[in-house]
């Protein structure tokens, strides 16, 4: 079975894979790490714009 995908919908799903990266990130460092929970959502939020800059395919804020 094969699907169509438009570039448009690979960029969405591609978001909100990074999206979803970054909670868990956070997440895991809430739960894991002995953290307090501001420091965990400060590096959260660093977290999920950096992996959007690590994606060479990102055009518009990529490497």
């Amino acid at each position: 079975m094969k699907f169509k995908i438009t570039e448009r919908q690979k960029k969405a799903f591609k978001s909100y894979c990074r999206a979803v990266l970054a909670s868990a990130v956070t997440l895991g460092l809430a739960l894991a790490a002995d953290l307090a929970p501001q420091y965990a959502i400060a590096i959260g939020a660093v977290f999920g714009p950096l992996a959007k800059w690590a994606d060479s395919a990102e055009k518009d804020f990529g490497r």
